[in-house]
């Protein structure tokens, strides 16, 4: 059985072109060209640049985000290379230039918790490199052998002689030798970086304003646009009326953009939204305009009784074992659609001329964000590049490059202009790539002993990779959709069952879902761990030894539920009105755990606190973990409790922040992290810790309650996060 994950699925080639140009041959003059624009100053390899004043560049392929991947990368780049932490500094190489250079950086894409795990033999070995024609520089100068030379924090020395030289005044020397065929890397237990809880290299020019998201950049002669998309996805912009709008102040284009949207292009951005909301536009939704969130949920629905079905993981006779069972429990969870909503909506800047095309843009993934440039603009890739800044958000949006295309599209309109389109706030909620809609139906079987003896799960919903590319997509198989629930992998299910059965019914509506925050492993947890939690109830068991009782073959995620239990104080008296509730889960790689204490009161819950933990294998920054499980708290109890987009009439309603909210920090529980690394594997973090607190909240809710809630938000149930 085939195990896809979402990297490998991009990497092979998604729709937008996510993989374009992976086997271009680059021309021999821009691969010249680029060579020579990187010696100076001298570049020891790809990775490495030193600077005459000892400042050290480390090139990093993947995004920034948030996440701390760039400091990370920088870390393990750094850890082989033994250079001064203090004098590191990082900068985004150009996914043209990896074109042009056979991509010598490797794969440009961040996302599915990869940036490191991915990424980290290769990095590690360009470091090792560097370091190993640095040292032989310095040898060679002095006429001694390499191996009698030793380096510290960027300072290379010869004991015998009593020598000392720096990275900096040997690196022009190391440019000119020729890269080292074997590459050792360092034992675990020799790292001194790797490891350590390092200031992130970002964090100053946050604070004091200096960093430069793709919002505020600035060229000379910009002008701005605004852009409107036809409300219903799939649907067409039949006619628009621009002649208010061209006579508004700042206005110097209003143009069609595609077959369904209008752009206003001004001086500055605000005059070309308020123009834009003067331009009268003519829709067709199509068929889609007869959608609705009721037609959606009937639509799923049918899926749970479907006689078709592709079953992804199965064992044993689960028929058989509730037939036989002592008890059976069976349970319908229902789960939204949610938007992204990060805090920067999408932006590109674009500069097309006759023979170029530039983009500036916050991306998740350049080489896709190249693709897009390249076939908007008509040009060759080997005529286009991409510079990436840092994202103000990205949670899996940026993946996609629909904005990309858009300003490119703009800015050809305008040949030598550069062009920044801003999406709205609105245009950002109403057209995201939205986490997938999804039912689950389970049931399961109880054995006379109070053992699950069988264990049925049928999904109904959408599918990712099916929207992306429909032709890929044979027998109706989706791995991702399964995340959580695979036999085996970075996503194998956590329990043995005797007897099990987990399939899919793929109903896919035309609301195109997208990769949000943990993608399928957030409604997928909560679908199993709130139902273990009924099962244990039934059997009359506790419901940690329920889940002990399950886990004897999986000891990794056994540990860190034992770990978020004893911190956690399961099993010992609470506060008055405090209430406990467990989950884990293995998704990315990594096992994720949490134990939450909750209280309800009426119709208000009280999340006091979380305990998560995690074994992600090698834990490169502890610091940016424990920032990271706090984080996607956040994000996943937002989701929980008071996020969901609904459909009318074929559109998203929820058009801005007013009705879809997040949480306030009054309402964050005070979150304690354990970071438990057992080594030997390089699992995720950003992603797989999202989707333990929403099923730990759950159960908490139920023991304070009584009440076991199926469907999503919880607002939808009269229940409000204090």
């Amino acid at each position: 059985m085939a195990m896809i994950d979402r990297r490998a699925f991009i990497v092979s080639g998604a729709a937008g072109g996510f993989a374009l140009g992976f086997g271009l041959p680059a021309p021999a003059a821009a691969a010249a060209d680029a060579q020579a624009a990187d010696a100076q100053p001298p570049e020891v390899n790809a990775w490495v640049v030193i600077r005459p004043d000892e400042t050290v560049v480390i090139r990093i392929a993947r995004s920034e985000m948030g996440q701390g991947t760039l400091t990370g990368l920088a870390q393990l780049v750094a850890e082989e290379l033994e250079c001064d932490w203090s004098r590191v500094t990082t900068e985004f190489p150009t996914p043209g230039r990896n074109l042009a250079r056979d991509r010598v950086w490797g794969d440009f894409g961040t996302g599915g918790s990869r940036g490191i795990r991915a990424s980290h033999d290769y990095v590690r070995k360009g470091g090792a490199a560097a370091r190993l024609m640095l040292v032989q520089a310095a040898a060679e100068g002095w006429g001694v052998p390499a191996g009698e030379c030793s380096v510290e924090r960027g300072v290379i020395s010869h004991s015998s002689s009593q020598r000392s030289t720096s990275y900096g005044q040997v690196a022009a020397a190391a440019a000119r030798l020729a890269p080292p065929s074997v590459v050792p890397l360092k034992d675990p237990s020799q790292w001194k970086l790797i490891g350590r809880p390092l200031h992130r290299l970002d964090t100053r020019d946050k604070l004091t304003g200096a960093q430069v998201y793709g919002i505020d950049l600035q060229l000379p002669g910009l002008l701005n646009a605004a852009i409107r998309d036809c409300p219903v996805a799939g649907g067409k912009l039949v006619s628009y009326d621009a002649a208010q709008a061209a006579a508004m102040p700042g206005v110097q284009r209003v143009l069609r953009v595609g077959d369904s949207a209008v752009a206003v292009v001004a001086q500055t951005w605000w005059q070309a939204k308020t123009a834009l909301e003067a331009v009268h536009c003519e829709w067709d939704g199509g068929v889609n305009a007869q959608v609705s969130s009721a037609t959606i949920a009937a639509q799923l629905a049918a899926g749970l009784d479907a006689a078709e079905a592709h079953v992804y993981n199965q064992r044993g006779d689960v028929d058989a074992a509730l037939a036989g069972a002592a008890k059976q429990v069976e349970a319908v969870y229902r789960y939204p659609y949610q938007n992204h909503a990060t805090m920067e909506p999408m932006n590109a800047t674009a500069l097309v001329t006759a023979d170029r095309c530039e983009v500036w843009c916050p991306t998740q993934n350049g080489e896709a964000a190249l693709a897009a440039a390249a076939a908007a603009s008509g040009l060759p890739a080997a005529r286009c590049d991409v510079y990436k800044l840092l994202l103000g958000g990205g949670f899996g949006r940026r993946g996609f490059s629909d904005y990309v295309t858009q300003a490119v599209l703009i800015a050809r309109e305008l040949p030598g202009t550069p062009v920044k389109l801003i999406w709205s706030r609105e245009e950002d909620m109403t057209h995201g790539r939205y986490h997938p809609v999804m039912q689950a139906r389970l049931r399961g079987a109880i054995d006379a002993e109070g053992r699950l003896s069988g264990l049925r799960i049928r999904l109904s919903g959408q599918s990712i990779l099916a929207s992306m590319r429909p032709a890929a997509q044979a027998a109706d198989l989706d791995p991702i959709v399964f995340q959580g629930y695979w036999p085996q992998g970075d996503h194998g299910l956590a329990y043995t069952v005797p007897n099990l059965k987990i399939d899919h019914a793929m109903r896919n509506p035309h609301v195109p879902p997208g990769f949000w925050r943990g993608v399928n492993i957030n409604q997928n947890a909560i679908f199993l761990e709130c139902f273990i939690d009924e099962l244990a109830e039934a059997a009359g068991v506790d419901a940690l030894e329920f889940r002990r009782r399950l886990m004897a073959e999986h000891p990794l995620s056994l540990a860190v539920l034992n770990a978020v239990a004893e911190r956690g104080g399961w099993g010992r008296p609470t506060a008055p009105g405090h209430h406990l509730g467990l989950a884990h889960f293995h998704a990315f790689g990594s096992h994720v755990a949490a134990c939450a204490e909750v209280s309800v009161d009426g119709h208000r819950v009280k999340v006091h606190r979380i305990v998560g933990a995690t074994d992600c294998g090698y834990a490169v920054n502890p610091a940016q973990i424990e920032r990271q499980i706090a984080g996607s708290f956040v994000y996943g109890l937002s989701a929980l409790f008071m996020q969901a987009c609904t459909v009318k009439d074929g559109a998203v309603e929820q058009r801005n922040f007013d009705r879809y909210d997040s949480m306030r920090i009054a309402q964050m529980p005070q979150v304690e992290t354990i970071v438990m690394p057992s080594g030997g594997f390089w699992g995720g973090v950003g992603e797989p810790t999202i989707c333990v607190a929403a099923p730990a909240v759950l159960n908490a809710i139920t023991r304070a309650s009584g009440r076991r809630i199926r469907s999503f938000p919880l607002e939808g149930s009269g229940l409000q996060l204090v």
